[in-house]
């Protein structure tokens, strides 16, 4: 079975003064059955958010990383930089980051290789837009980002797949159960097909997309969601934690 994992996207919110929310999650974890839990702040505060969450057993990543390792890169944070922090994670391919700049899937498969290279886990995200799904595109757009987003080197600890509907992102939007069933179910028989029944099957799956505690445990009734990227709910504990416990009883 996949593992189950409710990460926290904070985009570009928050400053030191709210990891004081990270210490207020942790006391909201359930006891028994507790999924991963992954908050990934903006860069500036990866390493407190480490000193704070790691007592809690929370575990932090980031937002992107750079291709390369080292360079003339200037602004770019590698995934070395972004190791020693103290993180291991690293959201790659967020919608946000392929629309505002511009990156591809060719460029989503080498940021992947990088951060596995300074012992990340990478969260590959995938998803189509609105105009896809009314051109009833959505399964020919998430299969060529799959086949162009994850190397060949794939395994079920070293990549999650976090499909997040471009159309639902921030909008109050949902699919509805049996589309995001559909999404995931054909993402699992993908996987399956090119990195065999052992990794495809283990790979854990993230729905993505206006997740919020009243909507979460209908989301994880799908068979092959295996938890959540969630996004301005993830910035309070007291929005989070009733998500993550409705993964961690599904």
């Amino acid at each position: 079975m996949p593992r189950k994992i409710a990460a926290g996207n904070w985009k570009m919110n928050g400053t030191a003064t709210d990891l004081t929310e990270l210490d207020a999650l942790g006391t909201q974890l359930p006891a028994s059955s507790a999924p991963t839990v992954v908050i990934c702040p903006p860069a500036p505060l990866l390493f407190r958010a480490s000193e704070v969450a790691g007592p809690h057993g929370i575990r932090i990543g980031a937002q992107n990383c750079h291709a390369q390792s080292t360079g003339a890169h200037t602004g770019d944070i590698s995934a070395a930089m972004i190791a020693d922090t103290g993180a291991d994670f690293a959201i790659l391919g967020h919608s946000e980051r392929r629309e505002a700049y511009g990156e591809t899937n060719r460029d989503v498969r080498s940021k992947t290789k990088a951060a596995w290279d300074a012992g990340l886990t990478a969260i590959v995200c995938i998803g189509e837009t609105g105009e896809d799904r009314d051109a009833n595109n959505t399964l020919d757009i998430i299969g060529g980002q799959l086949a162009g987003s994850l190397p060949n080197d794939v395994t079920e600890t070293n990549t999650v797949v976090a499909y997040e509907p471009i159309w639902a992102i921030g909008t109050g939007k949902v699919p509805n159960l049996d589309q995001i069933v559909e999404v995931h179910d054909f993402i699992r028989a993908r996987l399956i097909r090119r990195f065999g029944q052992q990794i495809g099957a283990a790979l854990p799956l993230l729905y993505g997309g206006s997740v919020k505690p009243d909507n979460a445990a209908t989301i994880f009734q799908a068979a092959n969601v295996d938890g959540a990227l969630v996004g301005g709910a993830s910035l309070k504990a007291n929005d989070f934690a009733p998500i993550i416990h409705a993964l961690a009883a599904s």
